[in-house]
C-alpha cells in the first residue's frame, strides 16, 4: 500500500487540523519568501541581461527570452503576452535589433507582416549567459539533496499551474 503524499490532499482538506492563525501565519510566511525570490530573481536577471550585452535592461532580457522560447512571433503577439502596449514592445524590438541581438524577417503567412526572431549573435550571447546562470543555480543547490529538488520543482510547479 501506498503513503499519501501531501500533493494528493484535496483543496478542502489542506488546512484539516490548522487553526486560521496558523494558516495566516503559514501564508505570511510563504507571502515573505515570494518577495525575496522575486527580488533575487530580478537581480538574476539584471546580472544575466548584463552578459547577454552590457546595454541591455532586464525588461528587453525578458523579451529576447520570450522570443527564445517561441521561435519567431509577431510584436503584437509579444505585446499580448507580456502584458504592455505595442508602442512599447515596438521601441523594446527596435532597441534589440540595434544591439543585434534580436532580427525582422517576412512573415510567410502575411508578407506585409514582419515576425521577430533572435539573430545568430543573439542566440549565441543567450545560450551562453543562460549557460552561466544555469552553472549558478547548481553551485546554489549544490548542498540540497535531489529529494528537497525534486519537492522544490514540484511545489514551483504546483504554484505555477494556479494562474
Amino acid at each position: 500500500m501506498s503513503e499519501a503524499r501531501p500533493d494528493d490532499v484535496s483543496t478542502a482538506d489542506a488546512g484539516a487540523g490548522s487553526s486560521d492563525e496558523e494558516r495566516d501565519s503559514a501564508a505570511a510566511e510563504v507571502e515573505q519568501e515570494l518577495a525575496m525570490m522575486f527580488r533575487r530573481a530580478r537581480k538574476m536577471s539584471s546580472s544575466v541581461a548584463t552578459e547577454v550585452h552590457p546595454e541591455l535592461d532586464p525588461a528587453s532580457y525578458s523579451l529576447l527570452l520570450m522570443v527564445a522560447d517561441s521561435g519567431s512571433l509577431r510584436a503584437m503577439d509579444m505585446a499580448e503576452r507580456i502584458g504592455l502596449d505595442k508602442s512599447t514592445v515596438s521601441r523594446q524590438i527596435a532597441h534589440l535589433v540595434r544591439l543585434d541581438l534580436l532580427r525582422r524577417v517576412p512573415d510567410p503567412e502575411d508578407g506585409r507582416a514582419r515576425l521577430i526572431q533572435l539573430s545568430d549573435s543573439g542566440r549565441a550571447r543567450l545560450d551562453e549567459a543562460r549557460k552561466c546562470r544555469s552553472r549558478r543555480l547548481r553551485a546554489d543547490f549544490a548542498q540540497w539533496s535531489t529529494d528537497d529538488l525534486h519537492q522544490f520543482a514540484r511545489l514551483l510547479g504546483k504554484l505555477n499551474a494556479m494562474h
